[in-house]
């Protein structure tokens, strides 16, 4: 059982990282989303590109079990096996020019305890401002949950209502994309690379695609078609998993993925700039 109250300890907690806009990754980016000429303005990180900076810099003797960086530090000591990146909220106020410094600002501005299926869950949320040339160019509250392995009993919820798609893509991902995008954002999580783990400890019936790769993939889908978002939002609604089909919709600024069951698993929203 966790210590809500020791917990709520680490709101307001804030955090520092400073980088560099480097072309390298991006280059990455646009290899692994299948683009020779990505759909992105020449010069400028894409929208959603600043999650391949600020990347984890924690020793390798501070990595926990699961892969990610030991709880206690910036994000506090929860007990509960299960992390995943629930949803953001991001407005994108100023271009940031590739090799620009860039500087990340992070706070603690949540927490919350609930019960559900699998019992207790704690939700974390997290305020972050990238700042380059002077001004913040990019504002993201992030959701990040906290929960157990769920009882084999538990189903799934019915999802929400769809519209019809206007524009679809669909796409296999397998372990190469998994590992490729893990690389890029230097996620060690082991529910995307180790199929022992992910079914054995963390209960997924297969490897978990990440869920900032599904939102980039649909953010994807839209800057195909033309968009300039001013502000994206996203949410997970249930993960989507390796070897298995991930169809890509739109309807105008509504986004949303889906499996080989019509089971929704991320929805997104973009508000194009005036």
């Amino acid at each position: 059982m966790n210590d809500i109250a020791h917990l709520k300890s680490w709101i307001g907690r804030t955090e520092t990282i400073e980088d560099i806009a480097s072309p390298v990754p991006l280059a990455g980016l646009a290899a692994l989303l299948d683009h020779e000429v990505p759909p992105w303005t020449d010069g400028e990180v894409p929208p959603l590109g600043h999650w391949l900076y600020f990347l984890n810099r924690a020793r390798q003797s501070a990595i926990d079990v699961d892969g990610h960086p030991k709880r206690g530090g910036f994000l506090p000591p929860i007990a509960l096996p299960r992390r995943m990146w629930a949803g953001s909220r991001i407005e994108f106020l100023a271009p940031i020019a590739i090799g620009a410094k860039i500087a990340r600002r992070s706070i603690i501005a949540g927490i919350e305890a609930k019960t559900g299926a699998s019992g207790e869950m704690i939700f974390l949320t997290v305020h972050h401002e990238i700042a380059s040339g002077g001004g913040v160019a990019i504002r993201e509250e992030q959701d990040i949950v906290f929960r157990g392995v769920p009882k084999s009993s538990e189903t799934s919820k019915p999802g929400e209502p769809t519209p019809k798609a206007e524009r679809t893509r669909t796409i296999t991902p397998d372990i190469t994309q998994l590992f490729r995008f893990s690389a890029l954002t230097f996620n060690a999580h082991r529910i995307h690379y180790d199929r022992d783990y992910a079914l054995g400890v963390e209960g997924y019936p297969g490897l978990v695609v990440q869920g900032p790769y599904t939102a980039m993939l649909l953010m994807d889908l839209a800057l195909r078609h033309g968009a300039r978002p001013a502000r994206f939002a996203f949410r997970a609604r249930r993960p989507h998993f390796e070897g298995r089909l991930l169809n890509l919709c739109a309807a105008g600024g509504r986004l949303w993925s889906t499996d080989e069951a019509g089971q929704v698993g991320m929805t997104a929203e973009i508000l194009p700039s005036p």
